[in-house]
């Protein structure tokens, strides 16, 4: 500590090393809250080849003293969006055990089996830890997962060197692996000695319980038997590798494997060379500086959850545009959803205000005038309304009335914006929208049950709401049947246009069928054996829609399968919380795949995109359905390499759509940074080998830069009311067609433009 103050007496400056020891010195005396100030003033002003390594080291530190300073790291680490590795997750598991906090423990293990393969020295700990916490039954259940791992073969008896995501950062070396705890309570060391010698008692245990379990399930029914007996509009001749005398005669033959393919279904290729990166530059200024006094903001969202999103994440930027302060936006309650929640009840309002704290200044509650409320004036801008249009219809309203309230506001912001501002915009909707802890807790923990089944897994958002089918006029071959029933529904618009319902799913506009998606996957590469989770709301046709689904994919889970009614009952009243628990899986899932381009499929789209390229199936409707019509005249392996060839461009891949080209909420462009060094150093690596990983073959999804030179221009969305102030920007991209005609909304009714919203 003399040393120390020496140092800052005499302003001796240091380098790099001489910080890391320092701070190694400091928290080995036990001065964690003077090397926590150091830690802060190193990862501001000093770049640091390996500062997560830092970070874990302080963290160690304070679970040998029991110090409560970890917090203030974890904000920290948090704050710079600094990511996580192996090392941090047995640190932060070690702290949960210490403070008792079981569902901690849990959530690690969540997070910790999502970005690593569990290996020996990881299963111990968490075995270890349940057991410390009393949790027996994730004890035996990670236990039967370590014993599982070992049949297979699989299991690693050390660390693995996997890269962890990092928010907001580039993707920062691999860590060396742990190194050993030389000071580890005896108690410790017992119990792994222990557990050794009980190991090989514990192993053969267990297999016999798997071998009975194996053996009851040869000899039991299957649990899902397929109605073979399809209606009027779904009669597709379709086996499913099911060799009789019927399936015999049928060309179209579906295989339970998705065969070899040469790339890896479960990632998305140079995903590695781009990061999210959202840090705002030295120029941007602080809110204190521009914000000015007697301007305030008030909005107005429209339609669900995610359209919602969108107008929360464009209020910010609109604020920061007219230097003003923003009241925390209101959500819509009165739409097709009828959601009574208000924001503090799905975000967490505080989070939300002290993370922007720096780019706009927020507020809870408008303040009042003179013990009075202010009087405000109501407007709506047109769509995507630029920088300049805010400056010339709204800026001189809030000079003049002080308060102005934006309604419908969704959508209101244009594509187009400086690169300080889309920064801002991925801030606020990557960074500082986060759920509540109930919802979070619980979207965690429907996480994790997938986790448990499955080491990777698809999450399908399926839109086959019969409203939704009815408001689109689409048309599925179900005869008079189809026709009354949706016709019906549709009477609800007095204002909708007739259209051509064939024509409809022709162009593309229409989202694919349950059956439809599942041909697809299966296409793609995905197997039967492949667990997948459902998010829906009512599907029209029911048990009997979904039966062709199911049968390609039989392990099938939607919330409510994974959860008791009594987990889901504090969600289960409310669209915009049981939407959140859906968005929080589909957001964590290996894939998600969707069968329609609405509002959650593109805030997914683009939020995939930012964390690290996980890949995103988005249907190129317009193809598939022709090809699905053709299918009873073809070969499985004839389809299934045209469905490949359709779906490039369509999967979540680094650089599909060029940068600038499409809603920005599904690419974000700006806020996305390549490692064009590494990936040089790769490709001249590859080079002199010969040929690389990454040269296209017959099935890889190459992206071709005029692959969709001959589509339709873009849709506008059906959720979007188009008031005529402002034009839909007509460009060529490759994205699925959006599923409507914008001509199509023609009403201010509330369900007209909500119907459809996610």
């Amino acid at each position: 500590m003399e040393t120390w103050k020496l140092i800052n007496e005499k302003k001796i400056s240091m380098d790099e090393r001489c910080h890391v020891l320092t701070l190694q010195a400091l928290c080995r005396g036990g001065c964690l809250a003077v090397g926590l100030n150091l830690l802060a003033n190193l990862g501001e002003s000093h770049h640091v080849t390996h500062l997560l390594d830092v970070y874990n080291y302080f963290l160690r530190a304070c679970v040998d003293v029991r110090s409560e300073l970890y917090a203030d790291c974890l904000d920290l680490m948090e704050h710079r969006f600094v990511g996580k590795n192996e090392a941090t997750y047995l640190e932060l598991l070690e702290i949960a055990v210490w403070k008792q906090s079981l569902s901690a423990v849990r959530h690690i293990w969540m997070d910790y089996s999502k970005h690593y393969n569990l290996d020996l020295p990881s299963l111990r700990k968490f075995i270890w830890s349940f057991t410390r916490l009393r949790d027996l039954k994730s004890a035996y259940e990670s236990l039967q997962l370590m014993v599982a791992l070992a049949t297979e073969g699989t299991l690693s008896n050390r660390y693995t060197e996997r890269e962890i995501e990092s928010a907001g950062r580039g993707s920062p070396p691999p860590p060396p692996p742990p190194p050993p705890r030389m000071a580890l309570p005896r108690r410790r060391h017992n119990w792994y000695h222990r557990l050794r010698r009980l190991s090989p008692v514990i192993v053969a245990s267990s297999c016999a319980l798997l071998l009975l379990f194996s053996l009851l399930s040869f000899f039991a029914r299957p649990p899902i038997e397929v109605d073979r007996r399809r209606s009027h509009h779904h009669r597709s001749k379709i086996s499913d590798g099911v060799d009789n005398g019927a399936a015999a005669t049928v060309s179209f033959r579906v295989p339970k494997s998705g065969g070899k393919l040469q790339r890896d279904i479960w990632s998305s290729r140079n995903s590695e060379f781009y990061c999210g990166c959202s840090n705002a530059s030295t120029k941007f200024a602080r809110a204190a500086a521009i914000t000015q006094p007697n301007r305030y903001l008030m909005i107005a969202t429209s339609g669900g959850l995610n359209q919602q999103r969108t107008g929360i994440t464009d209020a910010v930027v609109a604020a920061r545009i007219l230097n003003a302060t923003l009241v925390v936006p209101k959500l819509d309650q009165k739409s097709f959803w009828k959601d009574a929640s208000d924001f503090s009840e799905i975000f967490d309002v505080d989070w939300f205000i002290s993370s922007l704290a720096n780019d706009v200044k927020i507020i809870k509650q408008l303040p009042k005038k003179g013990g009075k409320p202010w009087s405000f004036r109501s407007m709506r801008v047109p769509r995507k309304c630029s920088e300049r249009c805010y400056h010339n219809r709204v800026l001189p309203v809030l000079l003049k009335r002080h308060v102005v309230q934006l309604t419908k506001f969704d959508y209101r912001l244009s594509n187009k914006l400086d690169t300080g501002l889309q920064k801002l915009r991925c801030r606020v909707n990557y960074h500082a929208l986060k759920f509540t802890n109930p919802i979070r807790k619980m979207g965690d923990k429907l996480v994790q049950r997938m986790r448990m089944r499955s080491k990777n897994f698809i999450a399908l958002h399926l839109r086959f709401e019969p409203d939704m089918l009815a408001f689109s006029g689409c048309y599925y071959g179900g005869g008079e049947k189809e026709i009354k029933e949706l016709g019906a529904i549709r009477k609800r618009w007095k204002t909708l246009h007739i259209i051509n319902p064939d024509k409809a799913r022709r162009q593309g506009k229409c989202p694919l069928t349950p059956e439809e998606l599942g041909l697809m996957l299966r296409a793609l590469g995905y197997g039967s054996d492949v667990h997948i989770y459902v998010a829906s709301g009512e599907i029209y046709g029911g048990e009997e829609t979904l039966a062709p689904l199911k049968a390609l994919f039989p392990k099938f889970y939607t919330k409510e399968t994974l959860a008791s009614k009594k987990e889901l009952e504090p969600f289960s009243s409310f669209s915009s919380r049981m939407a959140a628990l859906d968005f929080i899986v589909c957001d964590e899932s290996d894939v998600f795949a969707t069968n329609n381009n609405g509002n959650m499929a593109r805030i997914l789209a683009g939020r995939r995109r930012y964390f690290g390229h996980k890949p995103t199936i988005r249907p190129n409707a317009k193809k598939l359905y022709r090809l699905s019509s053709a299918k009873s005249n073809m070969t499985w392996e004839a389809f299934a390499s045209k469905v490949r060839s359709y779906q490039r461009g369509f999967m979540g891949e680094p650089m599909e759509v060029r940068p600038g080209r499409g809603e920005f909420h599904e690419n974000p462009s700006s806020c996305i940074c390549e490692d064009s060094e590494s990936k040089a150093k790769r490709d001249s690596s590859s080079r002199k080998i010969g040929k690389g990983k990454d040269t296209p073959t017959k099935d890889e999804d190459v992206v071709v830069d005029d692959q969709n030179s001959n589509e339709d221009p873009e849709w506008s969305d059906p959720d979007d009311e188009d008031n005529g102030d402002g034009l839909q920007e007509n460009s060529q991209f490759n994205e699925t067609l959006l599923d409507y005609d914008a001509d199509v909304v023609t009403s201010d009714e509330p369900e007209l433009e909500d119907i459809l919203s996610d």
